[in-house]
Parts: C-alpha cells; sequence; structure tokens
C-alpha cells in the first residue's frame, strides 16, 4: 500500500511513517501540510492508495482541503484524522467524499487495520469517535441501499432463503451481504442486528 501521510506534527508524523514503512511494509510518502501534500498527490507517475490528512494542519480551513485533496486525486482514497473527535467532523467528512475519520488516539494496530479497510474501498469510521446520534448517521452512510433491504429483512426476522427471495437475490448472496453488515456494524448474531438498526432508525 502506498499512503501520503499529512500532519505537521513532525514528531507524530515521523514516528508513525516509521512504524508504518518497517513493521508493515508500506510505502509512505511525508508532508507537513496540504500545498505539500497535494504536490506528492499530483507528481508524475504517483500512484497513492490513501491519503491521511491532520483535519487541523496548514493550508486545510476545514473541509476545504480534503474536496482539493479529492479532486486532485478522484481515484485516490482520502481520510481525515485529528486529535479531537467531534459530533460534526466525522460525518460531515463522510458526507464530502471522505473514505474514513482517524482518530490521533486509535491504537497503531488499528490505525493500519483502517488503512487496509479504506484501501479496499470501505468507509472508516471508529466506533467511539463521536457521538450515538451522529455514529447512527455515520453507520447508515457507511451502508449501501443493498445491504439496508438486507438490513430490514434482518430486523422483521426472516430467515436469509426469504429475504432472497423477497429481493431476488440469491441465498448465498444474502449470506454474504449479513456478513458484511456483522462487520460494519460492529456485530456478531442476527439479533444484534436488528436491536441497533432499530436503536439507529436504520430500517
Amino acid at each position: 500500500m502506498r499512503l501520503i501521510l499529512a500532519d505537521d506534527h513532525a514528531l507524530l508524523r515521523d514516528a508513525l511513517s516509521q512504524w508504518l514503512t518497517r513493521t508493515q511494509g508500506l510505502e509512505v510518502g511525508t508532508a507537513a501540510d496540504l500545498p505539500e501534500a497535494l504536490h506528492l498527490a499530483a507528481a508524475p507517475g504517483a500512484a497513492w492508495d490513501v491519503a491521511l490528512l491532520d483535519y487541523a494542519m496548514p493550508g486545510m480551513e476545514g473541509l476545504r482541503g480534503l474536496d482539493r485533496m479529492i479532486a486532485a486525486r478522484p481515484e485516490m482514497k482520502v481520510a481525515l484524522m485529528s486529535g479531537v473527535a467531534t459530533c460534526d467532523i466525522a460525518p460531515m467528512a463522510l458526507s464530502h467524499g471522505a473514505a474514513g475519520f482517524v482518530p490521533k488516539t486509535l491504537a497503531p494496530e488499528s490505525l493500519m487495520h483502517a488503512l487496509t479497510f479504506m484501501a479496499a474501498g470501505e468507509r472508516y469510521l471508529p466506533p467511539d469517535a463521536v457521538t450515538s446520534g451522529t455514529r447512527a448517521a455515520a453507520l447508515a452512510q457507511r451502508l449501501s441501499v443493498r445491504e439496508r433491504q438486507v438490513l430490514k429483512g434482518l430486523s422483521q426476522g426472516k430467515s436469509n432463503k426469504l429475504i432472497a427471495r423477497d429481493l431476488q437475490l440469491s441465498e448465498p448472496t444474502i449470506k454474504l451481504h449479513v456478513k458484511t453488515l456483522y462487520r460494519k456494524m460492529g456485530i456478531s448474531n442476527r439479533t444484534q442486528a436488528a436491536l441497533l438498526a432499530v436503536e439507529r432508525g436504520l430500517c
């Protein structure tokens, strides 16, 4: 994986870059501000997978910096990181097209998981990054239309076979959607899925 790591805190940036390079095998390009990160992204022949931008670093101007990076490299996954997770930033970042929101308090191993998740095309939002109300909105944005249809079936107590019939899909396809739902929602069974769906108004 090729990563652009942009943060104006040199100590954190360098330590994280070294850890990702030496222990995880990533190729990391570092930047201290948004202009430098944009320059890296636009370099001839560059093929970056993910850009991780500090929300408060110079040049960001809030979410405008996120918009600029996404516009510069639409095919690259762009995520924000922040030392202070708020109820507003995370869902707003996702609505602007961010691949995820990563708090700086995240353990290194969890960060690597998040980067892998985002590089694969998924959206990442840690469960403790925001309040429960904002989590609901963020989770809703992470689920595809089909996944929400499957979730609705689960909340109604339907079997995979019945859900497959209702949606005119194969049963193995439904099983795959259920597995994806479990991962995205951080749960392990159908009862939890139904309860969480009702609690967060997802169906």
